[in-house]
């Protein structure tokens, strides 16, 4: 089965922050992603509110409870005890944890599953228990051993960190290299029964290559490239692009 396509506000809502304005409107957004034939919606709510804010989260989860029943809410952060009451809330289907710093720009590395294995494991349980999928963000390094150890905090998918893949767009012999690793983390990853998801600075130009490699690769969730490519071909045509990139017939 080809990846599903989660399409992430975040770039929507921090352009709409720039005014105290209600436009452009996430949820109208979101709206006409999922009807071009995304499978999800994902955010990344920090706790300065930069740009999806904790008001939006009711909003899409109605909007998805409603209208798109079949969709799937994904809901990125560093699991504070803020954050993760925040999810136990909102109950989104999907919860990637990742390790970021809250003074971040965006993520820009996975997990240390060694030292980060405690705490992991009472996050993962914690939101299990409560009915949520649980990724984690890591690094494809190619590091086979990695996933053993995000086997054991018990988490039920990865999402592999594509940025060094994204970051060598002009430079189609490193781009290759980069997919290679990410092909062998997401190797190691099935071999432990753990599902891949990917995520950062993938593209139309990008994904197709991700996706050979990666052929049992579950989900993306794109929000920079994607919202780029939104301000020229518009917000639908843009998802059915991404959505054929990831080998959809749509």
């Amino acid at each position: 089965m080809p990846a599903k396509l989660s399409v992430n506000l975040n770039a929507i809502a921090m352009l709409r922050n720039r005014r105290d304005l209600p436009w452009p409107d996430v949820a109208v957004l979101g709206r006409i992603a999922l009807r071009a034939g995304a499978s999800g919606l994902t955010v990344h709510p920090r706790p300065d509110q930069r740009h999806i804010r904790f008001s939006d989260l009711p909003v899409l989860r109605s909007l998805i409870d409603d209208e798109f029943p079949k969709a799937e809410f994904n809901i990125e952060g560093y699991p504070t005890e803020d954050f993760l009451a925040l999810c136990e809330a909102i109950e989104p289907e999907q919860v990637t944890l990742v390790p970021d710093d809250p003074a971040q720009a965006t993520s820009d590395h996975g997990w240390d599953l060694v030292k980060h294995q405690e705490f992991l494991r009472g996050v993962v349980a914690r939101l299990r228990s409560k009915g949520m999928r649980v990724s984690l963000f890591v690094d494809g390094d190619g590091m086979a051993e990695s996933m053993a150890l995000a086997r054991a905090t018990g988490a039920e998918r990865v999402e592999l960190y594509t940025g060094p893949y994204g970051g060598c767009h002009d430079n189609p012999e490193e781009a290759t290299r980069q997919v290679e690793l990410l092909g062998l983390t997401a190797d190691a990853a099935k071999a432990e029964g753990l599902a891949v998801n990917a995520g950062h600075d993938l593209t139309v130009a990008n994904l197709p290559m991700l996706a050979r490699r990666i052929p049992h690769l579950a989900e993306v969730s794109i929000g920079h490239g994607l919202t780029a490519d939104a301000l020229e071909h518009g917000m639908a045509e843009t998802v059915r692009r991404f959505c054929r990139a990831c080998g959809q017939s749509i």
